[in-house]
């Protein structure tokens, strides 16, 4: 578990941090209550490393050469 937490930090990790960080300070600063969900859900999957990586939402795709 602590390997999920400090290891393999990337862009998309820092970007997900700060977005969540805007969504809390937003609705803060403006009363606007609706982005707690938003920074919630950033920070869960900066914290998790979930969602897409750095090289982006590709599925690999199996080599068919057997058949």
């Amino acid at each position: 578990m602590k390997n999920i937490f400090f290891n393999n930090w990337h862009f998309m990790r820092y970007f997900r941090i700060a977005i969540a960080l805007f969504c809390f300070y937003t609705a803060y600063e403006e009363n606007q209550w609706v982005f707690i969900p938003f920074g919630v859900f950033f920070l869960f999957q900066a914290v998790f490393n979930l969602g897409c990586g750095p090289r982006g939402c590709n599925v690999p795709t199996k080599n068919r050469e057997d058949e």
